[in-house]
């Protein structure tokens, strides 16, 4: 069953031709990164996944690269430049490095001018970029400019699989993903016809904001278009909130790839993150991440679960696609939508949320009850 998932990959989720070239990645720990115990097995076992994926590939394709590299810390922070020359090509990689362009978006401080020279840049050598990308490196490369401009412009498929356990080729990437796409599709259409969204939880947690303008994505796993981009497990609707909106109380009971004893609360006013309550060590790692800078506090992103085998809840790539969650993240959204550079992006999950969607009439309508959807 394993080796028919990882050969999914490339014959279902990105449909590679044999004339493509496709891009494997990962990251190691970098010299006196924290890694909680119960969490090193999984991140010793990333390297040889990535391996075995690249294999695989080999027989699909014309071209396979393979690239490891010392973790950013950080999801949502760029990749190392060593990685732009291997995704990019070296063309495009050279006249970057030269016009001091690549340093700024690494470090995220790249101005409305800067991307407009980049994207030139990037366009002018987008036939030397990769066809596709298979991102398995632990600190997630989803909400980059990496990403945004290899899907974007040079029109790269991209499998985004940060935090991946190799017990998901068993579960939650054993799925129908024709199934997966025509039900993911269905709740984006139904989403996309609100302005606003308000959400609780058993747990206490509530919060609303306004979608107005923001598109509702999907993540089915059917990654053959040209750009395509999404996560495998896949299986969610996303979309990025209004900046400045939301209001309300998140109560966080998983870090991502635990559980929290305590809980952890966050106080959300004006679309940002204003206090961080709780015991767990968990908090202190928050507080501090917050406080690097006023945009990682950022309500980032709403996510809907469509996954019915993602069954998990203490792996945040798997637990956010569950079929019937919501998930909130921090940080990033400049990639999906919204308006927010930063190099964090975390995403929570909630359970048994129910759901309210708003229209611009102010009509209310369900979504969910309880975790379970009012319409499928």
């Amino acid at each position: 069953m394993t080796t028919k998932t990882l050969r999914n990959i490339f014959s279902v989720n990105l449909s590679v031709k044999k004339s493509e070239s496709v891009l494997v990645f990962t990251d190691v720990p970098f010299n006196e990164e924290f890694i909680e115990n119960s969490d090193r097995c999984r991140r010793e076992r990333l390297c040889d996944i990535a391996i075995l994926i690249a294999e695989t590939g080999k027989s699909f394709c014309k071209k396979i690269l393979y690239h490891e590299y010392p973790a950013t810390g950080s999801h949502g922070a760029e990749p190392p430049k060593e990685l732009w020359a291997r995704a990019f090509g070296e063309k495009a990689f050279n006249e970057l490095n030269a016009r001091k362009l690549l340093a700024r978006l690494i470090n995220k401080k790249a101005k409305a001018s800067d991307m407009k020279r980049v994207e030139e840049i990037v366009a002018r050598n987008k036939r030397h970029a990769v066809d596709g990308v298979i991102a398995l490196s632990n600190y997630s490369t989803s909400h980059t400019r990496f990403r945004d401009l290899l899907t974007g412009i040079c029109k790269t498929r991209y499998v985004s699989m940060p935090l991946f356990d190799a017990a998901m080729l068993e579960g939650a990437m054993n799925v129908n993903w024709r199934l997966i796409d025509r039900r993911t599709r269905g709740i984006a259409r139904i989403v996309d016809k609100a302005e606003a969204v308000e959400i609780k939880t058993p747990n206490g947690t509530s919060i609303s904001f306004s979608k107005k303008g923001r598109k509702a994505e999907s993540d089915t796993g059917i990654l053959t278009a040209p750009g395509a981009f999404g996560n495998l497990p896949a299986g969610e609707v996303y979309l990025a909130p209004v900046e400045g909106t939301a209001e309300g109380r998140l109560i966080l009971e998983f870090a991502p790839t635990r559980q929290l004893k305590p809980p952890v609360a966050l106080t959300v006013k004006n679309g940002f993150v204003e206090e961080v309550s709780g015991d767990d060590e968990y908090a202190g790692y928050l507080r501090a991440k917050l406080s690097e800078c006023r945009e990682n506090a950022n309500i980032a992103e709403l996510g809907i679960g469509t996954n019915d085998m993602a069954k998990r809840p203490d792996n945040i790539l798997e637990s956010e696609k569950i079929l019937g969650t919501i998930h909130i993240a921090l940080g990033d959204n400049s990639s999906f939508g919204g308006n927010v550079s930063t190099p964090f992006h975390q995403d929570f999950v909630f359970f048994k949320p129910t759901v309210i969607l708003v229209d611009k009439n102010g009509k209310k309508a369900l979504l969910m009850k309880d975790g379970r959807f009012i319409s499928l």
